[in-house]
């Protein structure tokens, strides 16, 4: 192991790393508050915010927008809607239960609790549709793509997972990706592709949102109950990156050809059940005994692999062969320190290379090579301690176009005090307002607007190129 491997992995825990949709940001979430971090290059981290609050428990960033969605461990069940440069809570909403995870794109705001998804229009907050009476699912398992596809679980026994249409509040496809429940999953960058793991974590799975059917099928490793940590794509949608409990993280490679040969086969009937799906599996740790078609995408090996899985289909039972000679295995690995630790990782371009970006609960963030040519086991070139706040807050303008990694142009600066609203502003009455005297009251609506609303010479907008519209607080029912 290296000099800076040893240096830089520690077992200080307690703290939740997640990135923005676009890894270019990512929020540290610790017992005392947030922060957030722009990812400008392997050598450089900044500090964009910091607060010194109160315990908290998400902090979810919306893109290189000013929106962060924050809930604290002394309200688990409130979702607060803030302006982070501001210092101020737009709206807050409280709902029937613990919020166990919160998913954000450009038109969806998603609050998943342990029974229930709640989906709200994230440009005014406004309620769209509630998904109840769903299965348990403690993880608040979810993943929203930036199609506003929504994924969630919907069983306890197996891996089923429901594919909901958010923009359009209406379901999908339904299908059966694992035997076992479901640990992990995630849509790719331009929502093409859904990657899931489950909670024996020995085999992922990539299917074609489109129709259900199955593009590829990858080994991760031979251990029994292994805990899936991360389940990430890269931003190019080439590659899938997967950590667990164990020291090594996996890289697999998407074939471009597996795609459009799923693209092309039949659609899953929506709501088909389970024991029917093509892409369903016959145990969790073998490879499914679907169509022809469908093991030929799976990255089956052309004519020589074909020919061997013939010859000793006689010598081993079907199940066996078609594990053996249908799963991928990993392109490329990272061989961490210590395991047991929870990574977050993501593949992401900083100054123009791919690089993957591992963000540890011990408060690293670790940045390794990848040779995308060639694949094989990636160095530790960076790492970077995020456990310490700065001094100050340091605030950035970012501008252009959040979709253009070339066109973000930083002016730093430095803020000694926290951004908090003081006693007597405008945000802090609206936090002791109730909701339905705010709702029905069209000029505290007004003083909202204008408290929220920013000339159009603005140099960081709210909400990309328009800004938040105003909204009120409301409980969720």
């Amino acid at each position: 192991m290296s000099d800076i491997s040893q240096k830089c992995f520690g077992k200080n825990g307690g703290f939740s790393i997640s990135f923005n949709q676009d890894y270019t940001s990512l929020s540290v979430v610790s017992r005392t508050g947030y922060r957030l971090f722009s990812l400008a290059s392997v050598d450089r981290v900044d500090e964009i915010f910091c607060s010194h609050d109160e315990d908290t428990k998400i902090a979810e960033r919306l893109f290189s927008s000013s929106l962060v969605a924050v809930v604290t461990a002394s309200e688990p069940n409130k979702l607060k809607v803030c302006h982070f440069k501001k210092g101020a809570e737009i709206c807050n909403y409280g709902y029937p239960s613990e919020i166990l995870s919160v998913k954000l794109n450009r038109s969806r705001l998603v609050v998943c609790l342990v029974d229930s998804i709640y989906i709200h229009n994230i440009r005014d907050m406004r309620l769209l549709h509630s998904i109840k009476n769903m299965a348990p699912n403690p993880a608040g398992l979810c993943t929203l793509s930036l199609l506003s596809h929504l994924a969630y679980p919907v069983s306890t026994e197996c891996g089923e997972l429901q594919i909901f249409d958010a923009a359009n509040q209406m379901r999908r496809l339904k299908l059966r990706a694992h035997d076992s429940p479901l640990s992990a999953l995630n849509f790719s960058y331009n929502g093409v592709l859904l990657a899931t793991a489950s909670e024996k974590g020995t085999v992922i799975r990539v299917f074609c949102v489109k129709n259900g059917q199955k593009v590829h099928e990858f080994r991760r490793g031979v251990k029994r109950h292994v805990s899936i940590g991360s389940l990430n794509f890269s931003t190019c949608a080439s590659f899938v990156v997967a950590s667990s409990n164990t020291e090594t993280v996996h890289i697999f490679r998407i074939d471009p050809k597996a795609i459009e040969q799923a693209e092309r086969r039949q659609s899953i009937a929506v709501d088909v059940a389970a024991g029917n799906n093509a892409s369903s599996s016959s145990d969790d740790d073998e490879s499914n005994g679907s169509d022809p078609s469908s093991t030929a995408a799976a990255g089956g090996g052309g004519w020589g692999m074909g020919f061997l899985a013939k010859a000793v289909t006689s010598y081993l039972p079907t199940n066996v062969v078609t594990d053996v000679f249908t799963q991928d295995r990993a392109y490329a690995t990272i061989q961490l320190a210590e395991a047991g630790l929870r990574y977050e990782c993501v593949m992401a371009k900083l100054e123009k290379e791919t690089r993957l970006l591992l963000a540890c609960e011990d408060g690293f963030l670790y940045i390794y090579s990848f040779e995308d040519s060639k694949g094989g086991e990636c160095k530790l070139i960076r790492a970077h301690d995020l456990r310490t706040p700065l001094h100050g807050i340091t605030e950035v303008d970012i501008v252009g176009n959040e979709n253009d990694e070339n066109t973000n142009s930083l002016n730093v600066t430095n803020m000694t005090k926290s951004m908090l609203p003081a006693p007597g502003t405008y945000a802090g009455v609206l936090k002791g307002r109730p909701a339905d005297r705010m709702s029905a009251d069209s000029d505290w609506c007004h003083d909202l607007r204008e408290a929220v609303e920013y000339p159009v010479k603005v140099t960081v907008p709210i909400y990309d190129e328009m800004q938040f519209p105003p909204v009120t607080p409301i409980t969720v029912e």
